[in-house]
């Protein structure tokens, strides 16, 4: 397990704990090379994110769970943007409310894939780009 920091009561990791957790609530097999990052809370993780197909400018963002911080949402955003050097954030999700959240962040909705889950589970692509970021 790495501890990437601890606040208060939660603890941000990054393990394969997190992406056994993102894979069994995002009902998909997650295929390296990836980057889980989650919230841990009594030992339990609560929620996380998946960074996968990085292309240098863009990396593809999935999310899932609780506990979510304004200092976590802002460390994805440091690495994304800072440390990746990234142009784009590009969320795959077929949750609304995913959807809301990343237009809250900065995020306009792109497009939508049919079927990207399996028969009849769409999913939006909100893209989120470094000048639009909101943190």
């Amino acid at each position: 397990m790495v501890t990437i920091f601890a606040e208060s009561t939660l603890m941000i990791v990054s393990n394969e704990r997190v992406a056994e957790f993102l894979a069994q609530r995002l009902a998909h097999n997650i295929v390296p090379p990836y980057v889980a990052v989650g919230i841990e809370k009594d030992g339990e993780v609560i929620g996380g994110v998946l960074l996968n197909h990085f292309t240098g400018n863009d990396i593809h963002m999935s999310a899932a769970g609780s506990g979510w911080t304004r200092p976590f949402v802002r460390s994805i955003g440091e690495y994304v943007f800072g440390r990746l050097g990234c142009g784009r954030m590009t969320v795959v999700t077929g949750q609304p409310r995913v959807v809301r959240l990343a237009e809250q962040l900065g995020g306009e909705v792109e497009g939508l894939m049919r079927n990207h889950f399996g028969e009849g589970r769409h999913a939006f692509i909100v893209g989120i780009l470094k000048k639009d970021w909101r943190f």
